[in-house]
């Protein structure tokens, strides 16, 4: 909110003025209200392994992240730029793999890489979209400048929470609104709709059906399956749900089964057919890659598109976005070590303390060390883990991430935070939503921002010219 030499910047200034004519009693009760609102809709995440209070809710922080429409669209340029690379590149790797023939990503890296799905070699989904639905990681460091901290090509979670924090702030100040131009998040989930249709297989017609697979109530992101669903108008359903009807995918209603053309899958590849996959799952269908191959279904995001966020490709992709775009990579990728490398682990190894170190197929904030925040004790114990299987590491510095304001004891306090802009991708193009979610570490000093870790989130807004 303020610059270094303590004036308020620009996109913050109409907030700031009516933040200072506030009563911080109205704004401490707001925020009581917004808790209360959030658990009486039932807006909750599970948290897996831990007894106590499973099922919490996300804190949400009342002082929104605001953006100008001129860093937003430069932001919104680099990761369109990214996205089409991605795409890009996973019709590439199942296909003709020119950029492995070129050198440009190292053979092993894919052949080796469990994410790598072998049952997708040769075959191109409708339209050649690999990744309907991408949720990109950025940070700004101190400096002002965005990073790309990593690609969710896989299932990304958290748009609803984006949604309900816009909703939840048009209920509490709706003077705000009027007063300050913010673009709208709210058609979010009709765009959602039209571009899965038009990614549906060619014998759907003018009306494809859509439903969103989920693996039941005890998900920890149950609430934005069941809150997608309702809001594109799409059926909700679960494995147990569907079947094999005349070479495609039915599911069961009160009229007997009915086909589905387009399955926005909530589901980890490895539990998606049983037939193909892990044979012990019950959360997917019996056949359902078949059906896929034969072009019968259209499954977002398409199995196998996770390897496009292994931590390790996310190293190469400055040179994967060059390769298929022909330009250099707008957004910067984090430095990045590949612990595999034996020079890399040398340094790694000798700059444990200073340094964050990630599984490659890590998420949720798990898995991770945060050197300078660790004791001798972790950082020797993670140590020992790096020696013994270092391929499954990759190494960052420890940023100096930017900070926002939150309303922290009736004033305003620094937080860290990363943006979750939410990206939609169809063969008519693709789509981002201006802004997305903001998640904040809510202890002072903390990096890590995961609602899985204690962090919390915030409205985002992108203003208008």
């Amino acid at each position: 909110m303020k610059g270094v030499e303590g004036s308020t910047r620009p996109a913050y200034a109409a907030y700031h003025d009516w933040f200072r004519q506030q009563d911080p009693d109205r704004l401490t009760k707001k925020s009581l209200d917004a808790e209360a609102f959030f658990r009486r809709t039932g807006i909750t995440f599970n948290v897996y392994g831990q007894a106590e209070a499973q099922e919490r809710l996300i804190p949400f922080d009342l002082v929104p992240r605001i953006l100008a429409q001129r860093e937003w669209s430069k932001l919104a340029k680099g990761i369109e730029q990214r996205v089409a690379a991605i795409n890009a590149f996973l019709h590439d790797i199942y296909n003709r793999q020119e950029i492995l023939r070129a050198g440009r990503v190292p053979k092993d890296l894919i052949a080796n890489n469990e994410a790598f799905l072998p049952q997708m070699v040769g075959f191109s989904p409708p339209g050649q979209v690999y990744t309907h639905i991408v949720g990109t990681d950025i940070v700004r460091t101190g400096e002002g400048d965005f990073f790309v901290l990593e690609d969710n090509a896989r299932t990304p979670s958290g748009v609803s929470y984006m949604l309900e924090n816009r909703e939840t702030m048009l209920q509490m100040f709706p003077e705000l609104f009027s007063k300050i131009k913010v673009q709208p998040v709210s058609d979010y989930p009709k765009n959602l709709r039209r571009s899965l249709a038009a990614c549906a297989p060619a014998g759907a017609g003018p009306k494809p059906t859509i439903a969103v697979l989920t693996p039941g109530i005890y998900n920890s992101a149950y609430f934005e399956h069941s809150f997608l669903a309702d809001q594109m108008g799409a059926e909700l359903v679960e494995g147990h749900d569907l079947r094999v009807v005349d070479g495609h995918i039915a599911m069961r209603t009160t009229q007997g089964y009915k086909q589905i053309d387009v399955l926005y899958r909530r589901v980890d590849d490895e539990f998606l057919d049983p037939l193909t996959f892990n044979p012990d799952s019950m959360l997917g269908v019996p056949g359902i890659m078949d059906i896929y191959r034969a072009g019968n279904i259209t499954i977002a995001n398409a199995p196998g598109s996770g390897i496009a966020d292994d931590k390790a490709i996310y190293s190469y992709m400055p040179d994967i976005v060059e390769f298929y775009t022909g330009e250099k990579a707008i957004l910067k990728n984090v430095e990045t070590w590949r612990c595999g490398e034996p020079e890399a682990l040398k340094y790694v190894l000798d700059n444990l303390k200073d340094l964050v170190v990630k599984e490659v197929h890590g998420s949720g904030g798990y898995g991770m060390l945060v050197g300078p925040a660790a004791s001798k004790k972790e950082l020797e114990a993670f140590r020992e883990k790096l020696v013994a299987k270092p391929g499954n590491y990759i190494a960052q510095p420890t940023l100096s991430l930017s900070t926002v304001p939150i309303f922290c004891e009736s004033e305003l306090a620094p937080r860290h935070v990363d943006l979750r802009p939410f990206v939609l991708v169809s063969p008519q193009g693709i789509n981002i939503v201006p802004g997305g979610l903001t998640r904040v570490a809510l202890t002072e000093g903390s990096l890590v921002v995961n609602s899985s870790q204690g962090g919390g989130t915030k409205d985002t807004w992108v203003l208008e010219d």
